[in-house]
């Protein structure tokens, strides 16, 4: 099949869908009634990824790969859940993931004129900390006094354009269903990582939980096992994470240099780091390669992002679209005076975080110490500091409505392993030196005489931060606690800690304050141009993109739409990651060979959508999200409806898999629509 019968780009705000521009591509629009059930039917789990309620019994689908820091967390050197995969045939049976936090969209409330007016004639720090009461403030009115249930986060659209409150329901006792084993889920690896053909069960169950009791959800996806037909209008509601399609070309000058030099040879390090670990023993590998998923990931990302910025076409339609805007408000005395140059601006600015990046990286953003101790330590040294100021002065991510969040990081019991640990905050150690040089003020302080392993062993041994018990006491204790902790790692982030508060306030001053000023004048440009006839950037909120099943042509080839579960058994070599596991081949005769296993649709996503339902025009789920193609890569920066695509697992693949490979009648039956209340 080759290129769409129509394409859809569009990371759409639910308060502002093109209806008419629905209407007219594919002979439907959803009405108000529909967006708002999806709505509160879409969740995202808090640390980054999509999903939905399937079941009015709190039953949540998302993908394996977003719940692969669950599974590691409930798995020990002799049970790795990774490799098994996990089925709780009885809801008794059903485990809590210690850290995860589930989110389900209540209302959303316009605060742009609260936000200028707190802003307004401010610059520098002043606007940054006007910008933060601001947002400290609404959150916390927002949230009310239901802490734990409620979650308010300040979303900023059209890069300072508008400012809309997000209110949450909160679930934080969240449990594994099911997931299925790696093998399958990741079939393929990562050859096959943002490519199609695919064949892969990118997807899992998890529960909600209120009072002990499975939580009882009104709005919910029910399941369309026959899945999705070419030419039939499919929407995708999810939270894709961030995308950079109206920053500036200095903006993007600067990022194209900075994957180039910094964020991909530094990934590829970590990468060479970790199979170098994995050469160890059963123990050391099952650590490496969970780790080794999500950078050969990003990699592959940021490579292709990489090769989006550097092409002419990409750029020069960048150039044009900045022109002729600057034309437009020129043409506008009135605007003009409004606007003045924030195009500057920003050029002037990127010239300050060129200065200032690799020491940001490293000492504020904690790259040059990594281990979940470091992040542990930052954590509780910074909380105590930060709790004993009004709520408004404080820094952004410690204000009250994030507590909750943090004190259940803090509280979950998730495995630290000492060895591995000490391995990657060896590396990041090393390159710090090499980055900053070991003349570097931070690089004596940290290192003095010793190497980066003997420090890397010296604050692993000297720590108890990974035990919760001993993270909550301090938590609790407040200053006094931080102050007479003996703890290597307390130690270490409380002599770093007034450097990096420097650091970071220089840089959210003149760089960050700077470029969102100067974005809110673009924005509302924009809008004196166009109207809010466009979408903003995605910034992990919800979205809705709508398009359709359509293959794409590739060297003058058509790439069919479907795969089935035939294909995967001609995929199946028996080595990893083109091995199926032993139920797959033990259930191979019971299966349907022509069932559809992943297709590709239009639909204009990006990373954040992965978990993303796909609903067709009655709100039922016929697949879901787990990746995009090759060329889906550059959507951080465009789209091309021509190419670009989204690649989903089919329903009836979720459905024919549970019912005949890990014989799961009761999970069916609650996606079908007939389990218990």
């Amino acid at each position: 099949m080759g290129a769409a019968s129509w394409s859809a780009e569009g990371m759409w705000t639910l308060d502002n869908l093109p209806r008419a521009q629905m209407q007219a591509s594919q002979g439907h629009a959803p009405d108000a009634a529909w967006v708002d059930r999806a709505m509160r039917a879409a969740a995202r789990l808090a640390g980054g990824c999509s999903a939905s309620f399937v079941s009015s019994s709190g039953l949540v689908m998302t993908n394996h790969h977003c719940i692969t820091r669950c599974l590691q967390q409930l798995s020990s050197p002799t049970l790795d859940r990774m490799a098994t995969g996990f089925l709780a045939r009885e809801r008794e049976q059903e485990i809590r993931c210690p850290d995860f936090e589930i989110n389900r969209l209540e209302a959303i409330t316009d605060v742009t004129e609260q936000v200028r007016a707190a802003t307004a004639g401010k610059q520098g720090a002043a606007y940054q900390a006007a910008e933060d009461a601001a947002r400290a403030r609404l959150t916390r009115e927002c949230r009310g006094s239901d802490v734990e249930n409620t979650r308010c986060d300040m979303v900023t659209l059209y890069r300072g354009g508008q400012h809309q409150l997000y209110k949450y329901r909160r679930y934080s006792d969240v449990r594994l269903v099911w997931a299925p084993e790696a093998a399958v889920a990741a079939f393929g690896g990562d050859p096959d990582n943002f490519n199609f053909p695919r064949w892969c069960l990118d997807a899992a169950f998890l529960r909600v939980y209120e009072g002990g009791k499975p939580a009882p959800v009104q709005h919910h996806f029910p399941f369309r096992a026959e899945g999705p037909q070419p030419g039939e209008p499919l929407y995708v509601t999810g939270h894709p994470g961030n995308t950079q399609r109206l920053l500036t070309v200095a903006q993007l000058e600067f990022l194209r240099e900075n994957l180039g030099t910094e964020v991909i040879p530094r990934n590829s390090e970590i990468r060479g780091v970790m199979l170098q670990y994995a050469r160890g023993d059963a123990e050391a590998q099952r650590l490496a390669q969970g780790a080794l998923q999500g950078i050969e990931n990003g990699l592959k990302v940021q490579r292709g992002q990489l090769l989006a910025l550097n092409d002419p076409a990409v750029m020069d339609a960048k150039r044009s679209a900045e022109a002729a805007l600057k034309a437009f408000v020129a043409s506008q005395p009135e605007l003009a005076a409004r606007t003045g140059d924030p195009w500057a601006e920003i050029e002037a600015a990127q010239r300050i975080k060129r200065d200032l990046d690799a020491e940001m990286q490293l000492l504020e953003e904690g790259r040059g110490f990594l281990a979940a101790h470091f992040g542990y330590a930052r954590t509780l040294v910074r909380g105590a500091a930060e709790r004993s100021k009004p709520n408004a002065e404080r820094l952004r991510e410690f204000n009250e409505t994030n507590l909750p969040q943090i004190e259940q990081r803090l509280r979950a019991a998730a495995p630290v392993y000492p060895a591995f640990e000490q391995a990657r905050l060896a590396w990041s150690l090393t390159r710090m030196r090499s980055q900053l040089g070991a003349d570097h003020a931070l690089v004596r302080q940290v290192l003095g005489q010793r190497t980066p392993e003997q420090v890397a062993a010296e604050l692993v041994a000297g720590s108890r931060l990974a035990d919760p018990a001993e993270r909550l006491r301090l938590w609790a204790g407040g200053q006094a606690a931080i102050d007479a902790s003996a703890d290597s790692f307390i130690r270490l982030v409380r002599a770093i800690d007034a450097d990096a508060r420097a650091l970071r306030k220089r840089f959210e001053s003149e760089v960050q304050a700077v470029e969102r000023r100067a974005a809110t004048r673009i924005a509302q440009a924009q809008f004196a141009q166009s109207g809010r006839n466009a979408y903003p950037d995605a910034t992990f909120s919800l979205r809705l993109s709508y398009g359709e099943v359509a293959g794409w042509t590739e060297k003058g080839q058509p790439v069919a739409p479907y795969t089935d579960f035939a294909g995967a058994f001609r995929r199946h070599t028996g080595a990893a990651p083109f091995a199926l596991p032993a139920p797959w081949l033990a259930a191979r005769e019971k299966l349907n060979p022509a069932q559809r296993f992943n297709f590709v649709t239009t639909h204009d996503i990006i990373g954040g959508n992965s978990g993303s339902p796909m609903v067709d025009r009655e709100g039922r789920v016929v697949g879901l999200i787990f990746d995009g193609n090759i060329h889906s890569l550059g959507g951080s920066f465009s789209y091309d409806g021509s190419r670009n695509r989204a690649v989903s697992v089919h329903a009836g693949a979720i459905v024919e898999a549970l019912r005949t490979v890990y014989e799961a009648p009761s999970l069916v039956q609650e996606l079908l629509g007939s389990a218990r209340p």
